[in-house]
């Protein structure tokens, strides 16, 4: 959730100009939420538009991550710039996954079966992907076994849910199709709060559906909520987070608020360095607080009680485990391509790439994407970066054993300057470990983006938000 088109972020050749023994100029916290390298705002048009079956042509299969996206939502938060629409007329989710069952079908063609194909992971998101209802949902998990050949009840299958749409029969779905997590977008507990961000929505609705949550089963209950908001105090903030902690919930995200552009909360000034401060300090209680309740920190946003059982990150494992995605936000990932559909954050837009979508018979081709050099920066930065965001750190004899080179030596000037803000934890380094100290961590939006190559950035800052 949450994630940030490229005008956030101002382009950064190199680093800036100052003298000997000089700190340079505190870069502000929150610039950009780095949940994947490349954003989707680097991808182009793909002039020779490569066949599928070529894409994947030597790459390892036998460890996918596979990621369903379903694009509706009841309501658009105000703060929210995913890939989605509100609402569905006139059957456009059965006409989706028809779709979505064409493209997983010419996916699974293309991956052939020369060699073993298996998936790992999967996860439902959106979106919401329990817009859909209990018998689309049926469907959704059919695409994805019969379809796709993934074996929802052996791997972790994560889905993203919103408190109207956790439903008893949807759950009940999801439960018997093998669902280990489910994740659950509240925002805040505080009602003015959610009015605040254009979440409208009754406390009293929200406990309803997390009481149908833990009555269905699933053995993870993640609670997204989100510091920063207008009016939000540390008092108010604690209750929030009370309120979540009194499920006992396994995981918990804690997302600063951005105000992104083409959004409904995009019409307000841009934050200041005092609403920069207002989210550092509210992100530090509510990270103190959760380590005083015994949750354990994975990165600067995931938070998980050190007694469940642990799911993977799909973004974070598919650094070297290719990702298939489904849907027309959905990306995939080889070692020499990123790709995915046109990207849009207007609803007028997101509407037109759905139609568009929904009436594509001939899903054999990338048309949209990144191409990598699997010998190049980009590999290097991507793993240096999505590591080092994880609170366990990058271990540098695997960094060695891939690459064989060490992050110093390949991001000399970065690392320098992240060591002098104290964003590093000095005792990690007798581990063979390169981790983030606290104060790293707190400081992760800012860190990420400062490793974006310089193809990137360029990319990014000529994309215009449609």
């Amino acid at each position: 959730m949450n994630e940030g088109p490229a005008t956030a972020l101002s382009p950064r050749q190199a680093p800036p100009a100052h003298g000997p023994g000089e700190r340079a100029p505190a870069p502000r916290p929150y610039q950009h939420y780095v949940y994947a390298y490349p954003h989707k705002t680097a991808y182009e048009e793909l002039d020779d538009a490569p066949a599928l079956r070529d894409v994947w042509a030597g790459e390892p299969r036998d460890a996918l991550a596979l990621y369903l996206h379903i694009p509706f939502c009841e309501v658009r938060c105000g703060f929210c710039n995913l890939f989605t629409r509100v609402g569905a007329p006139d059957g456009l989710t059965t006409r989706y996954l028809d779709a979505l069952e064409r493209q997983a079908l010419a996916v699974r063609e293309a991956l052939g079966d020369a060699e073993p194909v298996a998936f790992a992971a999967a996860a439902f998101g959106g979106g919401t992907p329990t817009f859909l209802t209990a018998g689309e949902l049926e469907r959704l998990c059919d695409i994805a076994e019969k379809r796709a050949g993934a074996d929802l009840s052996a791997v972790p299958l994560s889905v993203e849910a919103s408190p109207a749409t956790a439903t008893a029969d949807r759950l009940a779905v999801l439960a018997d199709r093998g669902a280990t997590r489910l994740s659950l977008g509240v925002q805040s507990f505080v009602e003015a709060e959610a009015r605040a961000a254009v979440r409208p929505q009754r406390r009293a609705d929200v406990e309803a559906a997390l009481g149908r949550i833990r009555d269905a089963g699933i053995p993870v209950l993640n609670i997204d909520l989100i510091y920063g908001i207008e009016g939000q105090t540390e008092e108010s903030w604690r209750r929030s987070l009370r309120a979540a902690l009194a499920w006992r919930p396994e995981e918990l995200y804690l997302y600063p608020l951005y105000v992104r552009q083409k959004t409904a909360l995009g019409r307000q000034e841009p934050g200041d360095a005092a609403w920069d401060a207002q989210r550092l300090r509210l992100y530090r209680h509510g990270r103190d607080l959760l380590l005083a309740e015994g949750y354990e920190q994975v990165s600067m946003r995931m938070f998980r009680r050190p007694d469940s059982a642990a799911q993977e990150s799909s973004d974070h494992a598919c650094q070297t485990d290719g990702m298939v995605g489904l849907g027309c936000g959905a990306r995939s990932y080889t070692s020499r391509l990123h790709y995915s559909f046109d990207y849009a954050v207007d609803m007028r837009e997101i509407r037109a790439i759905v139609d568009r979508y929904t009436g594509t018979a001939d899903f054999s081709r990338a048309h949209r994407g990144f191409l990598v050099d699997p010998a190049g920066d980009e590999p290097r930065r991507r793993h240096l970066l999505q590591s080092l965001l994880q609170a366990a750190g990058l271990g540098l004899a695997e960094y060695r054993a891939r690459f064989g080179s060490c992050p110093a030596d390949d991001f000399p000037a970065e690392l320098a300057e992240f060591a002098t803000r104290g964003w590093f934890d000095g005792a990690a380094a007798d581990a063979g470990l390169l981790r983030l100290s606290p104060e790293g961590l707190a400081h992760s939006d800012a860190l990420g983006p400062s490793l974006f190559s310089p193809a990137v950035r360029a990319r990014m800052s000529a994309y215009e938000p449609r």
